[in-house]
């Protein structure tokens, strides 16, 4: 599973690849919640989810509940991209809650800690550097 934080004070994302026992701290939750980052790497920092997708790169609906997948009439939003005014279609889509079918978690920084996250989420070798 891959976390995504988003930091709003300066537009940046960092990545990281979550361990197997650190996602049980993820599952069972909905988007909208807060979590504690010191479990998952960021110490003193508090997350709110903000959504994600599957593998199959299904992205997830806040408005959609539950932990299954669901073809809903989309008219913005998250999976559907309209091109024309009033434009609307069917989409499938994935509920608002997480499971182990998620691979990637979207967050953002509600709470900032101590340590910058550039510190705690540095850039590997062979990543672009912006």
């Amino acid at each position: 599973m891959r976390l995504v934080i988003a930091d709003p004070k300066t537009g940046k994302c960092y990545q990281t690849e979550l361990a197997k026992d650190k996602e049980t701290y993820i599952l069972g939750k909905k988007i909208g919640e807060t979590l504690d980052g010191n479990p998952l790497g960021a110490a003193g920092y508090t997350l709110t989810l903000t959504g994600g997708s599957d593998k199959s790169g299904f992205p997830m609906r806040g408005d959609f509940e539950g932990q299954r997948k669901g073809k809903l009439l989309l008219s913005s939003g998250p999976g559907f991209n309209p091109t024309l005014k009033g434009e609307r279609k069917k989409k499938l889509v994935i509920g608002n809650t997480y499971t182990s079918e998620i691979m990637q978690v979207n967050t953002k920084v509600t709470e900032f800690g101590g340590t910058a996250l550039d510190q705690l989420f540095p850039k590997k070798d062979g990543e672009k550097k912006k």
